[in-house]
C-alpha cells in the first residue's frame, strides 16, 4: 500500500485536491483557497510526485482531474469534512449539547416528527440552534450531500446514488384529501364516491412529483383515470388558498391536514381512496459521524417515528 503521508502528503495538498472537485481552473481553485496561482501549481506538481501519477490534464480552457486525481480529491474532501466535523464535535462536547444543527424533512414528517422533537429538545438542549428545511426528497438529498444539512427525513433514491447515503427507514407518509368547509361533498348523505370526487377540480403538484404519482397510482389501481381538471402547483400556500376559496380538492400530508383543519377552513374528505406516500427514513451522508447535538435530535426523531408507526 502506498503511504501517502510518508511520501509527504500534507493538508494543503488535500485542500487543493478537494477544491478541484468543484473548480474547473487551477486559478479558481487557488482563489478559493486564498493562495497565489504559482503556489497552487507547485502543490499540484508535488501531488503528482507523491501519487506517482498525473493529477490533472488540460481540457479546453480549464482542467479535468485524471482518474487518479479524482480518486484523491474524493477522499481529500471526505477527510477535510471529517476534520471539520471533529472540530464541531469537540466544541460541542466542551460546551455541552449546544451548537447548530440543520435538519431537512418532507412536509408530513416535518410537522409530525421534527417540529415536536425540536420543541421538546428546547428543554434539555436550550442552547442548540436548529434550522429546519422543508422540501422535496430530491432537493433534501442534494443538501445532505453538499453538507448543508446534517441529516434529512426523506426518501432513498432508487438509482445508484443510494450508496452515497446511510439510511434508516421510519415508515410511510399518510395522505388525505381535503376540501373547504361547507363543500358540497361535506353535506349530509353527499355522494363521496371516487366518481363524484373526480367531477371536481383538483389541486396537485406537477406530473412526476411523488405525491401526484401516489394519487394517480391509487386511482389507477381502482380502475379510474386521473382527475381531468388539475391546477398544477408546488406551492402549499396556493394549494390551501385554492381549496379554501373554491370547490377544488387536494391531496396533502395527513399531518398537515390535521393541523390546518383545526381552524375549520378546510376539512378531510372521508373516502375509500387510501393514500400513503412511499417509505421515508433518515438520510445521512455515507460514513458521516454526526455531532452529539445532531445525533441526539436524530435519535429522538427516530424514537418518535417508531412510536407513531406502531400507534
Amino acid at each position: 500500500m502506498t503511504d501517502l503521508l510518508r511520501k509527504g502528503m500534507k493538508i494543503n495538498h488535500l485542500r487543493l485536491a478537494a477544491a478541484l472537485l468543484t473548480e474547473a481552473k487551477l486559478t479558481d481553485a487557488a482563489h478559493a483557497l486564498g493562495i497565489a496561482q504559482p503556489a497552487a501549481s507547485r502543490l499540484a506538481s508535488e501531488i503528482e510526485t507523491i501519487i506517482d501519477a498525473q493529477f490533472y490534464q488540460r481540457e479546453g480552457r480549464g482542467i479535468a482531474l485524471t482518474p487518479e486525481g479524482h480518486a484523491l480529491a474524493i477522499r481529500a474532501d471526505r477527510i477535510l469534512n471529517e476534520i471539520g466535523d471533529a472540530g464541531r464535535e469537540i466544541d460541542e462536547l466542551r460546551r455541552g449539547l449546544t451548537g447548530a444543527v440543520a435538519i431537512g424533512a418532507v412536509t408530513g414528517p416535518a410537522i409530525d416528527l421534527v417540529l415536536p422533537v425540536v420543541r421538546h429538545a428546547r428543554i434539555d438542549m436550550p442552547a442548540a440552534q436548529v434550522e429546519i428545511e422543508v422540501a422535496t426528497s430530491d432537493h433534501l438529498r442534494d443538501m445532505v450531500l453538499d453538507r448543508r444539512l446534517d441529516f434529512a427525513l426523506a426518501r432513498l433514491p432508487e438509482d445508484s446514488t443510494a450508496t452515497l447515503f446511510d439510511y434508516t427507514p421510519i415508515g410511510v407518509e399518510p395522505v388525505s384529501l381535503i376540501a373547504r368547509q361547507n363543500h358540497p361533498l361535506m353535506r349530509a348523505q353527499a355522494d363521496t364516491s371516487l366518481e363524484s370526487l373526480l367531477n371536481y377540480d383538483w389541486v396537485m403538484p406537477a406530473s412526476g412529483a411523488i405525491l401526484r404519482q401516489t394519487v394517480e397510482r391509487a386511482l389507477r389501481d381502482l380502475g379510474h383515470a386521473p382527475p381531468a381538471r388539475v391546477l398544477n402547483t408546488s406551492s402549499f400556500l396556493l394549494t390551501l388558498a385554492a381549496v379554501s376559496q373554491t370547490n377544488a380538492i387536494a391531496p396533502i400530508a395527513s399531518a398537515v391536514a390535521h393541523i390546518f383543519g383545526a381552524d375549520g377552513q378546510i376539512q378531510t374528505l372521508n373516502t375509500t381512496l387510501e393514500l400513503a406516500v412511499d417509505e421515508f427514513g433518515i438520510l445521512t451522508r455515507a460514513g458521516t459521524h454526526l455531532t452529539p447535538t445532531a445525533e441526539r435530535l436524530r435519535d429522538l426523531i427516530m424514537d418518535m417515528g417508531k412510536r407513531n408507526q406502531t400507534n
